[in-house]
């Protein structure tokens, strides 16, 4: 009885969090859809790049930055270096040195999110908009994001973001289209349970200092949900970025993030002050998708368990063991889910035994 419970638990779990609910978001939004009152605005934008030894991308970021389709009096532009020990402050000064909208901002190394926190008490933006150095965005987007807040109630609101095409053996990008495809279900309902780090924007008069070790995509959608406000999906504000060319270092880089999702999870009252639709949401796509790894390792368990037990369990092991082998043999997109799934249980791991850091690295071949 307790093999059969566990197993028809961990695969509803499973089914719910990547086909249940996937399909029952997208049909609700259908039919119980929160607009997002869109005005054309244009308040002062303090733009807010944090880097760490970014010398090879810094300038392109940069001359993106200076072509966007804004008003230039408005838009402050702020690289605020993570003790950066190569030439990337020197790139950024002679940038600045020329333009005067762009200026550096040196700070200690503390990590990603002690770098944007000590950016945003520097400046004054009315409305603050944050991208990662590596990332590309159509001139038009930063406007896009901004008519949001034409809506008193949204604090936040992200982009659509795609990966460039890849010779590699990495998939990210397929798993990045169903996220967006998910996310703007979750936006139409009322709010996402996950932002887009290389493209988003919030008003200062919401923005939270967060522990150096949460990071913003995760948290800050949940924290200002809790507050009453919304976090919110523009599909017209267009980035993208080069994606890390192989498998291998796809799973090094979910593995350092599943590590802090698990840390916000566990220590971060994710449920708390939640209505139910967003309750239910959160734990749908956060924590039994960050869970799945565990799910998948109770459900092989207990298919090997129940072998002899009827017919359905032999299918259900079998078909285990040939989404195995399909990503051993023939990779694509079977391996980079058996090894995404695969790497949040390492990271739990990792997480319960040592914590996690607040400084990041860049992830491989993603510059």
């Amino acid at each position: 009885m307790l093999a059969k419970a566990v197993f028809w638990g961990s695969l509803g779990a499973l089914a719910w969090t990547h086909v249940g609910y996937p399909l029952s978001a997208a049909a609700l939004a259908r039919v119980r859809t929160r607009p997002v009152r869109k005005r054309d605005l244009e308040p002062n934008v303090t733009f807010i790049v944090a880097a760490h030894n970014e010398e090879v991308v810094i300038e392109r970021r940069l001359e993106n930055l200076l072509v966007f389709d804004y008003p230039p009096d408005k838009l402050e532009i702020v690289v605020v270096s993570d003790a950066s020990t190569d030439r990337t402050d020197t790139l950024v000064e002679a940038v600045a040195a020329m333009q005067p909208r762009v200026r550096l901002l040196t700070v200690p190394r503390g990590g990603k999110v002690a770098a944007q926190n000590r950016a945003v008490r520097a400046t004054s933006g009315e409305i603050l908009a944050f991208s990662d150095a590596n990332t590309q965005w159509r001139p038009d987007a930063l406007g896009k994001l901004v008519r949001n807040f034409g809506d008193p109630d949204v604090a936040y609101v992200c982009g659509t973001h795609f990966y460039e095409r890849t010779d590699g053996t990495n998939r990210e990008g397929i798993y990045a289209r169903f996220e967006g495809w998910l996310r703007r279900s979750e936006s139409r309902l009322g709010s996402i349970t996950a932002g887009v780090g290389p493209i988003y924007a919030l008003r200062r008069a919401d923005y939270l200092e967060l522990d150096p070790r949460f990071g913003h995509d995760l948290a800050l959608p949940y924290l200002l949900v809790q507050r009453g406000r919304r976090a919110v999906v523009e599909p017209e504000a267009i980035a993208w970025e080069k994606p890390a060319r192989d498998i291998r270092d796809a799973y090094l880089r979910k593995l350092r993030m599943f590590e802090h999702c698990w840390l916000i999870l566990l220590r971060g009252r994710v449920l708390r002050r939640l209505g139910p639709t967003y309750w239910v949401e959160m734990v749908s796509h956060r924590h039994l998708r960050y869970g799945s790894g565990i799910l998948h390792v109770l459900l092989l368990a207990s298919s090997l368990a129940l072998v002899r037990a009827g017919p359905g369990y032999r299918a259900a092991l079998a078909a285990q063991f040939a989404l195995l082998l399909t990503a051993v043999a023939r990779g694509g997109v079977a391996r980079y889910y058996v090894l995404v799934t695969w790497a949040t249980v390492p990271a739990l791991v990792n997480y319960l035994r040592a914590g996690v850091s607040p400084v990041w690295e860049k992830a491989e071949g993603t510059r």
